[in-house]
């Protein structure tokens, strides 16, 4: 099968060499020279026979309007546009109201698995009609894991279901990444634990607290004890801030979650402007005594 693929970053690269190691004809275009196929999306359509399929693998929001504008004006009726990016659920009809009107079919897939997924296979979650899910499903049995097919893949409901179930996987993933996070914090505190690294290690077998993430900080921990070469600033990419949002539209309470993407907005202010106000408030009503800056310099 043949599959046009935009996007080879970090995580597009390793899906195109997947793929092609399970026998499909993989062209890619990227904005890249050294690392594209072809030198732009005219030419990658070209390169494809009719009825194509264009899996668009670009960060979410302008830059895959503008891909999906543009794949627009260059397909057919007949061919199939998958999102594989990181896209809002609610921008999945919009995308696809915008195909239908030229007779191009629209999925959109969520897709977890990160630098790893080329070696151990990407989980995904696909939203979309069924003709189109099954037009496209040797494509995602090149990518998912190996084994049953729905292990690692997921039909998950009508356009923007993949994007929606991949929101949520990424706020759960929040809260994973936290409470591992605060653990590790509270064993590097404590005088008796003379190696957080070797306790954490202890439990990538026979726990209830095992999973890829934890052996992912271990192998990090071992990598650099103390983590004394990265900074604590911690960037969000949109998925937890969906997921919250989505949790108060539907009145569902989600505290872990909320607490994870909250600490990380408070790993980016060194100095928190709220934590000052708190710090005045013991003052004023109590005479308690507050650190000055140079204190704690």
């Amino acid at each position: 099968m043949q599959l046009g693929l935009i996007g080879l970053g970090r995580m597009g690269g390793n899906m195109r060499e997947r793929v092609r190691a399970a026998g499909h004809e993989v062209i890619g275009f990227d904005a890249d020279p050294s690392i594209r196929d072809v030198g732009s999306l005219a030419a990658l359509v070209t390169r494809l026979s009719s009825p194509r399929v264009v899996w668009v693998m670009v960060p979410a929001g302008e830059p895959t309007r503008s891909v999906i504008d543009a794949l627009r004006g260059l397909l057919a009726a007949g061919d199939l546009v998958i999102d594989g990016g990181n896209s809002r659920f609610s921008d999945d009809e919009v995308h696809a109201d915008v195909l239908r009107e030229r007779g191009i079919g629209y999925l959109d897939c969520g897709v977890s698995g990160g630098v790893w997924g080329l070696e151990e296979g990407y989980g995904l979650m696909v939203g979309g009609g069924d003709a189109d899910v099954a037009r496209a499903m040797p494509i995602f049995d090149a990518l998912r894991p190996e084994g049953k097919r729905d292990e690692g893949f997921v039909h998950a409901g009508p356009v923007g279901a993949g994007h929606y179930a991949k929101m949520v996987h990424n706020g759960i993933e929040y809260g994973l990444m936290q409470a591992y996070a605060e653990g590790y914090e509270l064993l590097a505190a404590e005088p008796r634990i003379t190696a957080p690294d070797a306790v954490m290690g202890a439990w990538q077998k026979g726990t209830v607290v095992r999973s890829w993430l934890l052996d992912l900080l271990v192998a990090a921990l071992r990598q650099d004890p103390g983590l004394s070469s990265i900074s604590g600033f911690a960037e969000d990419s949109g998925e937890g801030r969906w997921t919250v949002e989505e949790a108060i539209a539907h009145a569902v309470p989600v505290p872990v979650i909320s607490a994870a993407l909250f600490a990380r907005f408070s790993s980016r202010q060194p100095d928190s402007p709220a934590m000052k106000a708190v710090s005045a408030l013991r003052q004023q009503f109590g005479g308690h005594q507050v650190r000055t800056l140079e204190a704690v310099q």
